[in-house]
């Protein structure tokens, strides 16, 4: 089985800096870091709103770190204007809405496919890898095949309230979803990203998906920095993972 891919989020290490206005902490020492201890990739959200992460950011990200900076935003004019700039290795198209905490659930690619056929089809010519992030739904699976996205990420969250609500049926309801989309997108063509909310406690069953190629996880490993610093935690998630798709 191929060895999963880790990408590492650091947007709520630039969450702890602006709530003080400091230059500090230094969301680039983190992806510095992050690649240190063998993330494969840098996740990071500009938001319309610049609530976390900056366009200084990703400027610096972009030039300065020696892993793939996954992009996501959305697909908007000024952000397609953006990734156009910079040129990051992946852009991640999803919802986003002014007044959530963070992104909840994925975007409506059958829905929008007008909208987003163009944007898809910009940042695809410019070599751009595009992601969808979209629910674990045939409907939307098949709306990214129709889009000529390249990549899905299948959004996790509903699984992993379910987990932390100690909720066994809705567990394995959203399991069973994950597992019957990646399959799906599997056979598309489709390659295949899960992320949001996964923490060690809950990764192991996604991790152990074999069509999933890479998992991007950062608000709980930036908690968990808090207690035993950013390298060790991307350490310990990256054993969990390996342990979870190693051969039984």
């Amino acid at each position: 089985m191929t060895r999963l891919r880790l990408g590492v989020n650091i947007d709520h290490v630039a969450t702890v800096r602006n709530a003080r206005g400091t230059p500090y902490p230094d969301p680039f020492r983190a992806a510095l870091i992050a690649k240190e201890a063998g993330a494969d990739g840098i996740t990071a959200h500009l938001r319309e709103d610049r609530r976390h992460i900056s366009d200084s950011d990703i400027e610096r990200l972009s030039r300065g770190v020696a892993l793939p900076l996954n992009l996501e935003m959305a697909a908007t004019d000024e952000m397609v204007a953006i990734a156009l700039k910079h040129r990051p290795h992946a852009v991640c198209l999803v919802p986003e809405k002014r007044q959530e905490l963070t992104t909840e659930g994925g975007i409506d690619a059958a829905g929008l496919h007008n909208r987003l056929a163009p944007v898809v089809s910009t940042l695809s010519a410019a070599g751009i890898r595009v992601s969808l992030f979209i629910d674990p739904d045939p409907k939307q699976v098949e709306a990214a095949t129709s889009l000529r996205a390249p990549v899905v990420e299948l959004c996790t969250g509903g699984y992993c309230e379910a987990a932390l609500a100690g909720d066994a049926q809705g567990l394995a309801r959203h399991l069973a979803a994950a597992r019957q989309n990646a399959a799906l997108a599997g056979r598309l063509g489709l390659e295949v990203h899960a992320g949001h909310g996964l923490t060690y406690d809950n990764v192991g069953p996604i991790a152990a998906l074999p069509e999933i190629a890479e998992l991007n996880i950062g608000h709980f490993l930036i908690g968990e920095a808090i207690f035993f610093g950013l390298h060790l935690a991307i350490q310990r998630m990256r054993a969990i993972m390996d342990t979870a798709r190693s051969p039984s």
